[in-house]
C-alpha cells in the first residue's frame, strides 16, 4: 500500500522537529527585532544578545550601510539578471574574486551565492565516482550533504576522528588502496574552524601527511575567515600552511555580515569549478547590490586590523573569564564559545534554564541539546563580536554563575517537577 508523504512527515517531524509543539518562536525560529548589534529585543525585551553572527561589527557600519544603500538604489536586487556562465557576469564580479584571492593567497577565485549550498556543490563537483572522499567526523551539515552526492553517484567515502591524525592515516591507507584500484584520486575535507566546538582544524598536521600520502585538501573557513592569522585571511594562515591548502572555501555570513561565500584555488581548478559547480552554473548571479556591499566589507576587513583586535580582547576576556569559574569551554582555540553543562539535564530542566537566563536575566545566547551533543551534556554557545563590550563580559559572568548555582541546587529541576 503507497502511504501518503504529507501524512508520514506530519506524524514524523525529526528528532528536533519533534520538539516544535512548545518550542517554536522561543527556543528554536526565535525572532530578535530592532537594529543588529550585542543589544536587541526578544518578545518585547531589550536582550544582551551573543548569537550574532557579526564577529567583526561591521552589520550597522556606517560606511556599510551606506555602500549598500546607494548600491542598492542604483542597480536594485535584480542586475545582473541570469546565471554567471549566460549573462550574468560583470566586471564588479571578477574584481571581488581577485580581491578574494589575494587576500587567502590563492590564484584565483569564484563567487558563490550562499555558503551551505556552496561548499556542498564544490565537494561534490571535485570527485567523480571513481575518487574517494575522506573527512573529518565533526564537519559541517553542509559539507555532509556535498559526501551524500558523492556516494549517490556511486563514490567511496571514509570517516576520520575529529582532528585525530592516527585515524586520518589509517583511512588515507584505506582510500589510497580503493582509489589505486579504481584510477580515482583523494579529497581530503575538514574545517578551519569548527563551529560547535571552536576546536581549531589540524590542518598543519593534515598537510605534513602529503608527504606519505597522494590527496588534495578542501577546507572550509567559515569561521576563520576575518578572524584567525595575522592579517584575518584565516586559518590556513594563522597555522602557515596557506599554500598546502589546495581549495580555500570560505562564506561572507560571519565575518562580512551578509549573503555570499567564495572558493578560492589555483587558477585552473577555479575555472573547472566555474564550469561545474551545478549550484552555480544553474543559478541566477549574485545581485550586484551584493557585490559592492562585499567589497566595501572586504576593503574595511584590510584597511581596520582593530576590528580583528578588539574581537579578540572581547574573545580573551569573556573565556578567560569563563575559565576562572570553572566552566568547561572545551578545546576552543577560535572565537566560538561553547560553554558545556554536564549532568543528568532533561529537557524540562535545559528549558527552564534557557527561560531563566532570558526572562530574569535579559541574556540571550543559543542553546544546544542532543541530538546535536550527546546526552547528559547542555552546549550554550556564545558568538563574541567586536561590537561587545568588557562590561557585556563582566554582566554575562555574573548571570552564567547564577546559572551554574541553580543547576548545583537543582532549582532548575524542582521547577520542572512543579510544572509537572
Amino acid at each position: 500500500m503507497v502511504k501518503d508523504i504529507f501524512e508520514k512527515v506530519v506524524n514524523n517531524m525529526g528528532p528536533i522537529g519533534s520538539q516544535a509543539h512548545y518550542s517554536h518562536h522561543y527556543y528554536s525560529f526565535p525572532k530578535l527585532t530592532g537594529p543588529l548589534g550585542p543589544y536587541m529585543n526578544f518578545g518585547g525585551t531589550r536582550m544582551l544578545n551573543w548569537s550574532l553572527n557579526d564577529y567583526l561589527g561591521l552589520a550597522n557600519h556606517p560606511e556599510v550601510l551606506k555602500a549598500d544603500a546607494e548600491a542598492a538604489a542604483e542597480t536594485g536586487l535584480a542586475y545582473p539578471m541570469g546565471a554567471r556562465m549566460m549573462t550574468g557576469n560583470t566586471d564588479l564580479h571578477e574584481k571581488l574574486e581577485k580581491q578574494l584571492a589575494e587576500y587567502v593567497g590563492k590564484e584565483d577565485a569564484f563567487l558563490l551565492n550562499y555558503g551551505y549550498q556552496g561548499v556542498m556543490s564544490a565537494v561534490e563537483a571535485m570527485v567523480d565516482f571513481k575518487d574517494v572522499i575522506v573527512y573529518d567526523a565533526e564537519s559541517h551539515a553542509s559539507i555532509i550533504d556535498g559526501v551524500r552526492l558523492h556516494r549517490a553517484k556511486g563514490g567511496k567515502t571514509y570517516t576520520f576522528k575529529h582532528n585525530d591524525m592516527e585515524s586520518l592515516e589509517k583511512n588515507l591507507v584505506r582510500a589510497t588502496k580503493i582509489a589505486s584500484e579504481q584510477g580515482g584520486g583523494i579529497l581530503v575535507v575538514t574545517e578551519g574552524v569548527f563551529g560547535m566546538s571552536g576546536a581549531v582544524g589540524a590542518l598543519d598536521k593534515i598537510v605534513a601527511l602529503k608527504e606519505k600520502f597522494t590527496f588534495r585538501l578542501l577546507v572550509d573557513d567559515a569561521h576563520g575567515f576575518g578572524t584567525m592569522g595575522k592579517t584575518g585571511s584565516g586559518v590556513p594562515e594563522h597555522l602557515g600552511v596557506q599554500d598546502g591548502v589546495d581549495i580555500h572555501f570560505s562564506t561572507f555570513a560571519k565575518s562580512m555580515a551578509m549573503i555570499g561565500a567564495f572558493v578560492a584555488a589555483d587558477h585552473d581548478i577555479i575555472m573547472y569549478l566555474k564550469y561545474n559547480m551545478r549550484s552555480q552554473t544553474y543559478a541566477k548571479a549574485l545581485p550586484m547590490a551584493f557585490v559592492k556591499g562585499a567589497l566595501k566589507r572586504l576593503q574595511l576587513i584590510k584597511d581596520n586590523p582593530q576590528f580583528k583586535d578588539n574581537l579578540w580582547t572581547v574573545v580573551k576576556a569573556l573565556q578567560n573569564g569563563f575559565k576562572e569559574r570553572g566552566f568547561d569551554i572545551g578545546v576552543t582555540e577560535s572565537c566560538v564559545t561553547p560553554v558545556f553543562l554536564h549532568g543528568d539535564y532533561n529537557l524540562a530542566i535545559v528549558t527552564n534554564l534557557i527561560k531563566d537566563m532570558r526572562e530574569n536575566m535579559n541574556v540571550f545566547c543559543s542553546i544546544i541539546v542532543y541530538p546535536v551533543v550527546p546526552k547528559g551534556v547542555i552546549l550554550l554557545r556564545i558568538i563574541p563580536t567586536a561590537s561587545h563590550t568588557l562590561e557585556d563580559v563582566d554582566f554575562t559572568m555574573k548571570c552564567f554563575e547564577e546559572v551554574q548555582r541553580k543547576l548545583q541546587a537543582g532549582l532548575y529541576a524542582e521547577q520542572a517537577k512543579v510544572e509537572a
